[in-house]
């Protein structure tokens, strides 16, 4: 087992640290906000877990064997491991520093190369599957790192994933993941379409839902989320706010590649419709209501 830090304890990193701690490895938590981590610690501690919390990063770190991050943006976690306090120079030699944050692919480069200089190996491991996922431990994680780097980190991550793909170098895992992202939203932009015209027509969608969810049509959007969307119900999930972040990365790096990606610019103008109504922490799945609900016959 190993001793691990966790830095990070928001919506993601709490479940799957605790994860970790089931699986019986030593953690210490760490979060910016104080009472989060002290929040997580108590919470694991009515189940019979000793988990420590650390006041500071670096002290989160020293004398841990990995080190593992699930932040916000690239900012957060450069401030974090790349700053004048920041873990990575705590860090001891060798260890492993896992990023679960989804980052720009240049970041994840940028911390890699970091990292080695410190002799730490590096894999940014973004991941799929919201909240319920890391709740559940049934994560889709998409890594890039060396073939060392991934042969420590897999077994770390077994603790809270139902998928691990090793994508590339460096970098592989976070281009993955702004797949990933370009996918989610040309999915919910059709479903959202579908949802209205479904309702404007007056039919039974839970009819709909039944005859089309066997067929092409299915997906993961929609056997989780055809039926909130219909009764409106939007307080849960991947927020809004994270997503057009992830768009951002994507976009960026289309332009980098000399791509145009016109489907998702779009659905991020939609989506900044919906952070205009007040939708900003709603799940993604709010995208419907850019659209109006139409005549219902």
């Amino acid at each position: 087992m190993s001793k691990i830090a966790f830095l990070g304890l928001g919506v993601m990193g709490a479940p799957m640290a605790g994860h970790l701690a089931r699986a019986g490895h030593e953690v210490t938590g760490y979060n910016r906000t104080a009472c989060r981590a002290e929040a997580w610690q108590a919470r694991l501690a009515d189940e019979g877990l000793d988990v420590a919390i650390a006041p500071t990063v670096r002290k989160a770190v020293a004398g841990c064997d990995v080190v593992m991050a699930c932040l916000g943006n690239d900012d957060d976690v450069a401030e974090v491991m790349l700053g004048e306090n920041g873990a990575l120079m705590a860090m001891g030699d060798p260890a492993l520093f896992i990023d679960h944050t989804t980052v720009s692919p240049a970041l994840a480069r940028e911390l890699h190369d970091a990292a080695i200089q410190q002799n730490v190996d590096f894999v940014d491991a973004p991941v799929s599957g919201g909240q319920a996922g890391a709740e559940n431990g049934k994560l889709a994680i998409m890594c890039g790192g060396s073939k060392q780097a991934m042969e420590t980190a897999t077994p770390i991550l077994q603790a809270y994933a139902a998928r691990i793909v090793h994508i590339g170098e460096a970098g592989a895992g976070q281009t993955c993941k702004a797949v990933n992202q370009l996918c989610i939203a040309g999915v919910l932009a059709g479903l959202s379409e579908g949802v209205r015209l479904a309702q404007a027509s007056g039919v039974d969608t839970d009819k709909v839902l039944e005859a089309i969810s066997g067929g092409a049509a299915q997906s993961w959007q929609m056997e989780n989320r055809w039926q909130t969307m219909v009764r409106g119900e939007f307080d849960f999930g991947f927020a809004i706010d994270w997503m057009r972040k992830d768009l951002a990365i994507a976009l960026a790096e289309g332009r980098d590649l000399g791509l145009s990606l016109p489907t998702a610019a779009l659905v991020d103008q939609f989506y900044a419709q919906v952070q205009a109504m007040g939708g900003a922490r709603q799940d993604t799945s709010a995208l419907i209501r850019h659209l109006p609900e139409g005549k219902s016959q």
